[in-house]
């Protein structure tokens, strides 16, 4: 297939600047410079970022050249929200994360990404040169029409954020002036924006620009993958480990992994194909969710963490903690019931205690049936201490009953 058609065979063109015809022409033809940018609201990007970098990487595989913008200028103002206005960060932290992203950016792509930071050509530019520069070229009935800020008027908006689509669409006619970037990829909600900078572009300059967007990834309860949406899995292996977003992806919905193997993966169309009617003939397999995050995971941390996620998955499922980190522990059992362990105590004490055994019998019982590990192995003897020396790390104890029961105890 060519660019263009595997780009739409994997559901990634959604909305088009102008003629999709003249887009395929563009993606199909010779090399062009494109750009796709991103504010420094966080020191991490995250899997919602994931698709556009792995957008930006296939258009560099293809021959043409990214250009990827960390909006330290615009990440001062803040890209108006559908319900409130984003919180202003310090510079500091600007500054910090612009750092910490541009050097997950330069990895993912594989150092081809030319990065930039729209300061650099913001900060000098004075506020009353900009409105006669850019203001006077765009009508304010037009950037009421857009719906992320018509969503907003009813609540209330401020200048600030009303301004953003100004700046966003100067970035692109800059861009276009000084790197020859003639096309701009987003997802759909940035869409307004770069309309803007299309626009800007065509009275400005008197030529033409280009600019598709991708459909936004949305979990199976219909959120977007954000840190606004609570559900954010960072691309920072500090913020969230490599297991962490194994284990997410292994247990993707039925109904998204085919969707997610065409957007998060590299895998190529008759590999995806195969791998889902492999899923379809048995689904117990869960071929697809197991190739899915192991293709993600190597994408983002290498092959070494990828790996060592799916080492790490097999051991926890079996109950077996040898050789595992406290922090792939923690990651993979998430949501398991915990207390604190404050003093040892014998091993009936901490398991009526802490809610693992109704009463002194019934945690008798479980020990006598061997109904009870810790840390991986049965435990029968009802006079056994546990001491905080046999905490896995000097961190925590895991015990369970029965085959599927956990707790953990946080060593204090």
């Amino acid at each position: 297939m060519t660019l263009f058609e595997d780009l739409k065979w994997r559901g990634l063109i959604k909305d088009i600047a102008g003629e999709e015809s003249d887009l395929q022409k563009v993606l199909d033809g010779s090399p062009f410079s494109f750009y796709w940018g991103t504010d420094p609201t966080a020191d991490s990007l995250h899997l919602g970022h994931y698709s556009s970098l792995c957008m930006a990487k296939r258009l560099a595989n293809a021959g043409h050249h990214p250009v990827l913008l960390c909006g330290g200028a615009t990440g001062r103002i803040g890209d108006p929200r559908p319900t409130a206005e984003r919180e202003i960060i310090s510079e500091e932290t600007v500054n910090r994360n612009i750092q910490s992203i541009h050097n997950q950016i330069d990895r993912l792509i594989d150092g081809k990404a030319e990065l930039v930071d729209n300061y650099d050509w913001m900060k000098d530019y004075t506020f009353l040169n900009f409105l006669r520069d850019i203001g006077k070229y765009i009508n304010v009935n037009y950037m009421l029409d857009k719906d992320i800020i018509r969503r907003r008027l009813e609540t209330g908006i401020t200048f600030a954020e009303f301004s953003y689509m100004l700046m966003q669409g100067y970035d692109f006619l800059h861009l276009y002036q000084t790197k020859n970037c003639i096309m701009q990829v987003a997802g759909s909600d940035q869409w307004g924006n770069i309309t803007t900078g299309v626009d800007l572009i065509r009275k400005v300059l008197d030529k033409t620009a280009y600019a598709f967007t991708m459909p936004l990834i949305l979990d199976p309860t219909g959120k977007k993958f954000g840190k606004s949406e609570g559900n954010a899995l960072w691309l920072d292996k500090n913020k969230t480990s490599a297991y962490e977003i194994y284990q997410y992806l292994i247990n993707a919905d039925d109904s998204k992994v085919l969707e997610y193997l065409k957007v998060f993966t590299f895998l190529s169309k008759e590999q995806i194909e195969d791998v889902y009617a492999q899923q379809q003939a048995a689904p117990e397999t869960r071929i697809a969710q197991k190739t899915l995050a192991w293709e993600v995971v190597k994408d983002i941390h290498g092959k070494d963490e990828a790996d060592n996620a799916v080492l790490v998955s097999q051991k926890l499922f079996a109950g077996d903690f040898s050789g595992l980190s406290v922090q792939d522990i923690k990651a993979g059992m998430k949501g398991v019931p915990s207390f604190p362990f404050e003093k040892d105590e014998p091993v009936i004490d901490v398991l009526v205690n802490n809610k693992i055994a109704s009463s002194k019998r019934e945690a008798r019982d479980f020990l006598k049936a061997n109904a009870i590990s810790v840390n991986g192995k049965p435990l029968s003897d009802e006079t056994a201490l546990i001491t905080k020396d046999m905490a896995l790390g000097g961190e925590i104890l895991i015990f369970r009953r029965g085959k599927k029961k956990y707790f953990i105890g946080e060593v204090k």
